[in-house]
């Protein structure tokens, strides 16, 4: 599934009629779009970090047949204390795999990315922190997870791309029940 944000979330200006760059020169010498700081939306990936990682193998020996795999994922976001523009998104995924009612491996990723978003109305930081982040940083915990297991002496688990849009849903259609039955 694509995962679409307003136009101002993706795009760093409007759009523009090609011409060659001495026409779009504005007259301090700029580019002629919104200069850094002008309020144009931007998402730029600060830094990708493991938080924590952990693997336990306690069916190393055991002929692997097809074990019963089970991935949770949970999603959080916070603003960094300093620069405030900066925003925390952490991945946490925790993989179980099984067979026949016998545990071959646990593993527990925490992965993080650190964003520096600017320009986007408060309003639209929480599915951007919840939708797209964490979009962003998938590829690079799922090769983290892959590799871990194959260096657990296992076959690498390669984890399906998450829909994070579908999990955001979810997520509010729950909170939106739960204030209902608050009431």
């Amino acid at each position: 599934m694509l995962v679409t944000f307003a136009r101002s979330v993706l795009r760093a200006g409007p759009r523009k009629e090609s011409r060659n760059m001495a026409e779009n020169k504005n007259e301090a010498g700029g580019n002629g779009g919104p200069q850094p700081g002008e309020g144009a939306p931007g998402l730029q990936v600060v830094a990708q970090y493991v938080k924590d990682l952990s693997f336990e193998n306690p069916g190393i020996g055991q002929q692997i047949q097809r074990p019963q795999i089970d991935l949770g994922v949970d999603l959080q976001a916070r603003r960094a204390s300093n620069p405030p523009d900066h925003f925390e998104v952490t991945l946490k995924l925790r993989v179980t795999a099984a067979q026949d009612n016998q545990p071959m491996f646990l593993l527990e990723l925490a992965y993080c990315g650190l964003f520096q978003i600017t320009g986007v109305p408060e309003e639209e930081l929480q599915p951007l922190l919840l939708i797209e982040c964490p979009r962003l940083i998938f590829p690079f915990a799922r090769r983290i997870v892959a590799d871990a297991v194959r260096d657990g002496g296992l076959p690498p688990l390669l984890i399906e791309p998450i829909d994070f849009a579908a999990l955001y849903r979810a997520k509010m259609a729950e909170q939106a029940k739960a204030r209902v039955a608050t009431g």
